[in-house]
């Protein structure tokens, strides 16, 4: 129930001439309607500001209270009021004189208990036997006996459920008897851990009362059985709460607090870089567009191509654009970070980009996020001493805080995961210059499906076979590129023809990480634009971090007081079967042939997850 005021003469609103009130429906812990008595505007204001307190007597209310279930506070209500003095005079009277049940302290928030915290540590939930503890989730099983129940619930905290028993004196158990509780439904459960009787767990909770909180419709359809990740594209709202995908995130959640926590530690600054740019940062061209020439309603897909202005040649005006110039969705942030490089020294971004590149490959994303530390002071030889402490931090955190996910993808996703992943947390990393490389692929005896030659831009195969085959499994660091393959950023070598760049490479993946060094010259930046024909009036700023600053003056001073670049490229990239933002038939959901379907490929968000070493 909600009340409004009607306005006392126009409905139109003005500044300084609408008034907002939330009130609450009931105030629960006194039963007392707290409208009651309310008359007029000035004569006894609302709640104002709204109090959103959670009051402990909700979760104590009997199911068939009229407040069960009830919103603690009705929506809000704008009133337009014609007169501001109207306005002042009730806030001053609600200042001086509170309603009764209003200026309540809010309470304190505490973390709520999970299931990994109960059943976590060493004794896997032993030392809680005895304990009265309240569970709250999702029922992944239940098996009906004829004097008991057995209730397994997850909250998403950890793989491991929560086996819930439950005897036929517990209060709320009409609920298992007539099938309001099932497979999907959200429970609120409480009990007593008690070391448990059969095999899988340690402990288990003996239900004392249960309340269903959510209802599950019978279609539910993840259910205990295996479901293959083609019709998990289909129920993409519900995949999460299966094991591989709840795994996935806990790690890729994993992941993203030790890359924060490593560069915090290491003195960097987290910069936020701009989504929307007008910049190619790689060069390539493979960029979405950004604009509101195409009418951006939901009848845009019945828009004329004739609806888009044109100038007198019948080119794009794009003038009349949102930014009077064509934009992009960026596909890096690294070049915005070196402007702050360039102030704050070590600094780093950790957003999303994004790629318009038309491939189908589990490689190739058309979104992902990305890590790019940006160092003042620093050469190659420090680019790749950040690259490997980083790798080897993140890994080495996954494998100690997510040990049960890592486990079951050991199990269940890919057997030997977990020692390919100790060998990059543990093994020594190997240097190779690109042209050594090269003379260790040509010597091999196998015949790749790309050939090999000097100047070639390597591919997966052969960057497997260096650090799988030629170096037994250890990462290698592969540097000293040639320049045409490279973005025009990187330092150019004193040969002219190679660049000082670096990509690290890992078994089972290829390469993983790539970072430069920065070409901090003014004259060399100028001509390798020219060279690529890239506008350099789009990069002046860019041309001014030369111009402005203590970039070539700290180089003159030392060879080793440059600018470089180490992007973290792929930190969180596909598995096989996990993709970024993909090209995938909205019908079939296949995304290779469409055999039998005349669709048009949509784009389809599955997350972006594990590192490419996880496959």
């Amino acid at each position: 129930m909600a009340v409004a005021l009607s306005p006392a003469s126009s409905a139109r609103l003005r500044p300084q001439s609408a008034a907002r009130f939330i009130s609450f429906l009931n105030n629960i812990t006194t039963g007392r309607n707290v409208l009651t008595g309310f008359r007029t505007l000035t004569n006894k204001a609302p709640t104002f500001p709204p109090f959103l307190h959670c009051y402990p007597g909700v979760r104590h209310l009997r199911r068939d209270s009229p407040a069960f279930n009830r919103r603690c506070f009705s929506s809000a209500i704008v009133g337009a009021i014609s007169s501001e003095e109207a306005v002042e005079k009730a806030k001053k009277e609600f200042l001086e004189k509170p309603d009764v049940g209003t200026g309540q302290k809010v309470r304190e928030f505490r973390k709520r208990l999970r299931i990994a915290d109960i059943k976590g540590g060493p004794d896997e939930g032993l030392d809680r036997v005895g304990q009265t503890l309240v569970v709250k989730g999702w029922v992944r099983t239940l098996r009906v006996q004829r004097s008991i129940t057995f209730m397994e619930v997850n909250d998403g905290s950890c793989l491991s459920n929560m086996q819930c028993v439950i005897n036929s004196d517990a209060e709320g158990y009409d609920q298992v008897e007539s099938g309001s509780i099932s497979t999907g439904a959200s429970v609120w459960v409480e009990g007593a851990i008690v070391e448990s009787q059969g095999s899988g767990q340690k402990v288990e909770l003996r239900v004392t009362k249960v309340i269903t909180v959510g209802k599950s419709d019978p279609s539910f359809p993840i259910q205990k059985k295996r479901i293959s990740r083609e019709f998990l594209r289909t129920k993409a709202h519900l995949r999460p709460r299966t094991n591989t995908f709840g795994a996935v995130s806990r790690v890729r959640n994993a992941l993203a607090y030790a890359t924060h926590k490593f560069f915090q530690e290491n003195g960097f600054v987290w910069i936020s870089s701009p989504i929307v740019t007008a910049s190619d940062c790689e060069g390539a061209g493979e960029q979405f567009c950004v604009t509101t020439l195409i009418p951006s309603s939901r009848d845009a897909s019945d828009s004329l191509v004739d609806t888009i202005p044109k100038t007198d040649d019948g080119l794009i005006d794009w003038s009349q654009d949102f930014f009077g110039k064509p934009a992009f969705l960026t596909v890096s942030g690294q070049l915005n970070a070196e402007t702050y490089a360039s102030a704050l020294c070590d600094v780093y971004t950790f957003g999303p980009t994004f790629r318009a590149e038309n491939s189908n490959t589990s490689r190739h994303l058309a979104e992902f996020w990305m890590i790019e530390p940006e160092l003042a002071f620093a050469d190659l030889s420090d680019d790749m001493a950040c690259a490997t402490a980083y790798l080897k931090y993140v890994v080495r955190h996954v494998l100690d805080n997510c040990k049960e996910d890592m486990d079951f993808f050991n199990t269940w996703i890919e057997k030997g995961i977990i020692d390919r992943l100790s060998d990059v947390a543990e093994k020594n990393f190997v240097h190779l210059a690109y042209t050594e490389a090269i003379e260790l692929l040509l010597k091999a005896k196998r015949k790749f499906e790309f050939p090999v030659k000097w100047g070639c831009d390597l591919q997966s195969e052969h960057e497997r076979y260096v650090t799988e085959e030629a170096f037994a499994g250890c990462p290698v660091i592969i540097t000293d590129y040639p320049k045409e393959i490279k973005a025009f950023y990187m330092r150019l070598n004193d040969d002219g023809s190679t660049v000082a760049a670096m990509d690290v490479l890992v078994p089972r993946v290829g390469e993983l990480i790539g970072g430069s060094q920065r070409e901090e010259r003014l004259e060399y930046l100028e001509d390798r634009l020219d060279e690529l024909k890239l506008n350099k009036e789009t990069y002046w700023w860019y041309l001014d971090l030369r111009r402005f600053g203590s970039v070539d003056q700290c180089q003159m001073a030392k060879e080793d007081q440059t600018l470089f670049h180490a992007t973290i490229l792929k930190p969180f990239s596909s598995c096989r079967f996990w993709f970024g933002l993909r090209k995938t038939c909205a019908v079939c959901h296949w995304n290779r042939e469409h055999k039998g379907c005349n669709t048009f490929p949509t784009d389809t968000r599955l997350s972006r997850i594990l590192m490419p070493i996880l496959t």
